[in-house]
C-alpha cells in the first residue's frame, strides 16, 4: 500500500513537473535565463546543501593547495570582472 501511494505521489509530482516544464519551455530565451539564475541563487544560498562526491571534494582540495601556494598571480574580483564584460562586448 505505501509502495502504491509512493508511486501515486511520484506520477504526480512528474505530472506537475511536466506542466512546470510546458510553461518554462513557453518563455523566451531572455526569461528563461533570469529563471536560471534566480533557481541557482537559491541553491547557492544553501552550499552546504549541495553534494560534492569524493572526487570533486579532491579537485576542490587541490585547487585550494594551488591557490594557497602561489598567490602572485591572484586578481580582485572587479578586475577579472571587468576583464570578462570587455570580452563579451
Amino acid at each position: 500500500m505505501a509502495n502504491r501511494l509512493a508511486e501515486t505521489r511520484f506520477s504526480q509530482e512528474n505530472e506537475t513537473m511536466s506542466v512546470a516544464l510546458e510553461e518554462i519551455l513557453s518563455l523566451g530565451v531572455k526569461e528563461r535565463l533570469a529563471l536560471i539564475e534566480e533557481i541557482w541563487d537559491s541553491i547557492a544560498a544553501n552550499p552546504e546543501t549541495v553534494p560534492v562526491t569524493r572526487v570533486q571534494r579532491k579537485e576542490l582540495d587541490r585547487r585550494k593547495r594551488e591557490h594557497t601556494r602561489d598567490r602572485s598571480q591572484l586578481k580582485p574580483w572587479s578586475e577579472v570582472h571587468e576583464r570578462l564584460q570587455k570580452r563579451n562586448k
